[in-house]
């Protein structure tokens, strides 16, 4: 037994050597071998403008030092990108950007952001050209900026106008015996419509209509002026398809080539005075960035506007890149509070809320640092419920004219099994010492006391809500009341009913937050910083070169968009208590 004893401890010590050995080596490759993955920059290069991957407005910190090292050295923030295209204007480096077959994920007001900055970009003189097989709506919406749109001979395009589809369940929830119990404070708080009713409401309706339409009429206008193209033929030809070919999209000018990849490229070397035996210079978006990223900051001062990213749901707990917690965002708050450097506060938010408990958490953190420093919202695609509940007291709110935002209402909803339970022959006891001890059963009916109890913490909840609101906005809780009920609004209606305060991007928050804080150069300091050990980071989705989490494979099976309503399931499991939170999701296809 003694000798297999040693054999044992033998096979574990040289397993723990081995692993110690090749962790030590990971290290020190990231530590002595960080900038050799930099991308270097030559001369007469393109920019191919690659957003597949890029979604997130902030890549993320950490505190650990480790996990920080270990992180992929090629991932880059939306942000990042449009700081990148901003320094390629001046960049003699950088003669133009190629939309090559792109394919992105970004949301609506991410959209706008980008064209408005790839129109800054062409008048250093330099070019930008696009090239589809495909071009969905999404994209032709980006590459619209383009000087000259190429689309393949046997591709397709579309440009239909936009729609939203939504689902109920009343009738299955019969059939099954499964129901959810809901109770909700909003006449437009349609996140439960689908559990009550079998069809939509009039006041879903009404708001889905105005979104919808207030949403287009962006898009068709930025596309008017990029094409020279009135308005109401642009929507015409998307109400009669006339794009759906290349042929008519050419007709429609749409687009300016037919042509093949090999003949845009051609198009490029032309532009660049190369030969069309050589191939030119190129350079992805993502590691242009990091190449910008690893530059020294120009500006001499030790003045620095925080820029705090609320992006994800908000769930509570620590939180993370895509999830609000109460955690980090709390901590980056009061470290950008207490640090003098820190002369304004810019919080970035893209979420369309959640729990209403971490919402009043980080709400607070708020309050008591805009009484020693400005603070700046900006808005990015959603802002809208939780999201606009932890923006509606800051100095200054700006959001995109296609920003979601408002949904001030709040519900709660639990599922009950008592039907099913009865169908299947599973039947229940409950012994308590007290009248509400048992609180709530899936297998017994929802008790009028407890509806009682939930329905008057919904309430409490709503009037908080409608009381932070009124008093950041400056307005009274009768008129917070009329335009709140759960309603749904784009920036540019949000403008008008006075829940923002102007309409623009990160850049225009920047500059009103200087402006606030009366300085002129100042440094950006990117928050919060999450707090995530060495284990947690090897569990997760692609952390080393060689490993694939589960979640890498699920995505490649189901496809990302399949992937992101999954995503959507999990965190509904994961809500807990009363929920601030939007409706539903938009997307353009």
């Amino acid at each position: 037994m003694k000798f297999l004893g040693n054999i044992i401890a033998t096979v574990i010590g040289i397993f723990v050597f081995l692993m110690l050995v090749f962790f030590g080596f990971i290290i020190l490759g990231a530590i002595f071998g960080g900038d050799s993955d930099i991308v270097k920059v030559e001369k007469n290069s393109v920019i191919e403008l690659n957003l597949e991957n890029i979604a997130l407005d902030y890549k993320g910190k950490y505190t650990d030092p480790l996990v920080s090292l270990l992180s992929k050295n090629n991932e880059v923030g939306f942000i990042d990108v449009l700081n990148a295209i901003e320094y390629a204007k001046t960049d003699d480096k950088i003669q133009g950007i190629s939309i090559l077959n792109n394919f992105s994920m970004l949301g609506l007001a991410q959209s706008k952001s980008l064209r408005e900055k790839l129109i800054d970009f062409k008048k250093s003189g330099k070019f930008v050209v696009a090239y589809s097989n495909y071009l969905t709506q999404r994209d032709y919406y980006l590459n619209s900026v383009a000087d000259t749109i190429y689309l393949n001979p046997v591709g397709e395009m579309e440009f239909k106008g936009l729609s939203s589809e939504i689902l109920f369940f009343k009738d299955l929830q019969e059939k099954s015996g499964v129901k959810m119990e809901v109770i909700r404070h909003g006449k437009y708080k349609s996140a439960v419509e689908p559990f009550l009713e079998n069809e939509i409401s009039a006041e879903n309706r009404e708001q889905m209509t105005s979104l919808l339409n207030s949403v287009w009429s962006t898009i068709v206008e930025d596309i008017s002026k990029s094409r020279k193209i009135a308005v109401d033929s642009l929507n015409l030809i998307a109400t009669n398809l006339d794009a759906r070919t290349p042929e008519r999209a050419l007709k429609s000018k749409l687009i300016d080539k037919i042509g093949y990849e090999d003949e845009y490229h051609d198009g490029i070397r032309h532009a660049l005075d190369v030969d069309f035996d050589e191939d030119y210079k190129t350079i992805e978006i993502a590691d242009y960035a990091q190449n910008f990223l690893t530059k020294p900051s120009k500006v001499s001062t030790k003045d620095k506007i925080a820029i705090i990213y609320a992006q994800g749901e908000i769930l509570g707990g620590e939180g993370d890149v895509t999830i609000i917690g109460e955690g980090s965002m709390r901590k980056a708050i009061i470290e950008a509070r207490k640090d003098k450097n820190v002369k304004a506060i810019v919080l970035r938010v893209d979420s369309p809320g959640g729990s209403a408990l971490t919402s009043e958490l980080i709400w607070r953190e708020i309050e008591i640092a805009k009484k020693s420093k400005p603070v700046v919202v900006s808005m990015g695609n959603v802002a809208a419920s939780g999201g606009y509940y932890i923006a509606c007291n800051a100095d200054k709110i700006i959001a995109e004219p296609t920003t979601i935002t408002g949904s001030i209402g709040v519900f709660g909803a639990i599922p009950n099994m008592t039907e099913l339970s009865k169908k299947i022959g599973i039947n229940t006891s409950i012994i308590k010492t007290h009248e509400n001890a048992n609180n709530y059963s899936v297998f017994k009916p929802l008790d009028p006391t407890l509806k009682a109890t939930i329905t008057e913490s919904i309430e409490n909840v709503y009037a908080t809500f409608l009381t932070r609101v009124a008093v950041g906005r400056k307005m009274t809780f009768a008129q917070v009341d009329e335009i709140a009920q759960g309603r749904v609004w784009t920036g540019t209606e949000a403008l008008e009913l006075g829940l923002v305060d102007q309409l623009g991007g990160l850049e225009t928050a920047l500059k009103e937050a200087a402006k606030l804080a009366k300085i002129k150069k100042y440094k950006v300091q990117n928050l919060p910083e999450f707090d995530k050990n060495f284990m947690e980071f090897l569990n997760e989705a692609n952390s080393l070169p060689f490993a694939k989490s589960k979640e890498a494979y699920i995505k490649e099976e189901i496809g990302v968009e399949a992937y992101q309503t999954l995503q959507q399931i999990k965190k509904m499991n994961q809500q807990k208590g009363v929920q601030a939170l939007m409706p539903y999701e938009i997307r353009i296809k």
